[in-house]
């Protein structure tokens, strides 16, 4: 009997996956661990393997979608197995009835096969909300309001015939000219060329605005999806959610950088000189978050909770978008072992092997904007965190030494925190202690 494979559960916080690869096709013969597909989740990219052994009879949904937890993707089988009696009806091909029957479903981890009862439904033409990526392309090229189509997909979403049937005053158009119209962001006419008036892929024309202004075939629409969209919830629920403040200082970084360069140029048998401005920094953040345990802490509205350990955010800026990996309990770490493990989840950052749960967890975040040149910033804070630090350029200033002014090099720092957490004069107070301690990061590594 037919196996399904399931979209599974990768992190505590994952609840849908974005499929961004097929590496196998249907017909292929696969075995179990195999990878089938790469995902993306909104912390990371995932290769999803296979539960199941045999050949793929049916995929269910194409590159581009968003597909739940534990939901079926794949249908494995015998050659030639027919699966008819197994319910597919997740792609906008999808019909709109569905036999009962029993399915056996390879749940990843667990090698318990257990059966599904898909029941028989007519579903009804309602407006859910839900779409397809076709239909909200074809809406938005035929100018239709999209709220007001009827879903006849599965569970009521609403898909490209749906579209289709509100645009009753045209003639009926090809796949090839709708194909066309998407791409290009070209014009229907009410009646086309072919028979019937029925509009070909010729009779679509484009879009001129005019000599100063770029036409539609010039554009590139992009669209707010996978981690690109969740950095837009979570940054706007952020800013709604909490009272923002940030202080902007500096730092005296002539010994931070001395101290960079000795350690750049010293033996490799010591595993120092990898050791980055950035890491210094950081480590001088986690010491002197030690003493500052309202600033190491979670607002949850009702409550405060104030964290001993140090789970230290680290933004990064990726081809994917903006990731946030965590590393834990840093509070007591080396100086070298703490750089190591900053490399650590850098490298696997940049390979995707970063786990989900790898990305959760954080008790204060650091983003570094100055090797881009930035002298100052408001950093979003990574809620529920209380606070986050954003580091600046270096530059130089002037400073009165006995009776003469010399130029030494200064750090910038900018410290957003929740006003609703902690009042001004506490936060200012760490970023005072940071300051000294940047400037003694010598001494500090020696307590």
């Amino acid at each position: 009997m037919a196996d399904q494979i399931l979209m599974p559960k990768l992190g505590n916080s994952v609840e849908e996956c974005l499929i961004t690869e097929w590496l196998k096709n249907e017909g292929d013969t696969i075995t179990v661990g195999e990878v089938i597909c790469t995902v993306e989740t909104d912390k990371a990219a995932v290769d999803v393997e296979a539960s199941a052994a045999g050949v793929i009879l049916k995929i269910l949904y194409p590159v581009g979608e968003e597909v739940p937890v534990l939901k079926p993707i794949v249908i494995v089988g015998e050659p030639g197995e027919d699966i008819s009696h197994v319910d597919t009806s997740v792609t906008d091909d999808a019909p709109s009835k569905t036999k009962t029957d029993s399915v056996n479903i390879s749940i990843p981890g667990d090698t318990l096969l257990k059966p599904v009862s898909v029941s028989e439904t007519t579903i009804k033409n309602t407006n859910t909300g839900f779409s397809s990526p076709r239909a909200r392309n074809l809406a938005s090229a035929e100018g239709i309001d999209i709220s007001t189509a009827s879903g006849t997909g599965p569970s009521g979403r609403i898909i490209e015939r749906d579209i289709l049937k509100l645009s009753s005053g045209y003639a009926p158009a090809s796949a090839a000219a709708i194909d066309k119209m998407l791409g290009s962001g070209g014009v229907r006419p009410a009646v086309g060329s072919g028979i019937g008036g029925r509009v070909l892929s010729s009779d679509i024309t484009s879009v001129s605005m005019g000599s100063n202004v770029a036409s539609i075939a010039e554009t590139r629409e992009v669209p707010v999806k996978g981690i690109r969209k969740i950095i837009s919830d979570l940054m706007l629920k952020s800013l709604n959610t909490s009272a923002q403040l940030t202080l902007n200082s500096s730092a005296n970084a002539e010994n931070l950088l001395r101290l960079r360069k000795r350690l750049k140029n010293s033996s490799e048998s010591l595993g120092l000189n990898r050791i980055s401005v950035n890491d210094l920094v950081m480590f001088a953040v986690v010491r002197t978050l030690k003493d500052y345990p309202e600033v190491n802490a979670h607002f949850l509205g009702d409550k405060i909770i104030q964290y001993e350990n140090v789970n230290l955010g680290i933004a990064v800026d990726t081809e994917r978008g903006l990731m946030v990996p965590v590393v834990k309990n840093v509070q007591n770490l080396s100086l070298k072992d703490f750089a190591s493990g900053n490399r650590a989840v850098y490298d696997r950052i940049n390979s995707n092997t970063i786990l989900p749960d790898e990305l959760t967890g954080a008790t204060f975040t650091v983003t570094n904007l100055g090797g881009l040149g930035i002298e100052s910033f408001t950093p979003v804070l990574n809620i529920p965190e209380v606070a986050i630090l954003g580091v600046n350029n270096i530059q130089l200033k002037p400073v009165k030494k006995d009776d003469e002014v010399v130029f030494e090099s200064f750090i910038g720092l900018s410290l957003t925190f929740n006003h609703q957490a902690m009042d001004g004069a506490p936060a200012a107070r760490y970023l005072q202690s940071l300051s000294h301690n940047i400037k003694d990061i010598d001494l500090l590594i020696a307590i």
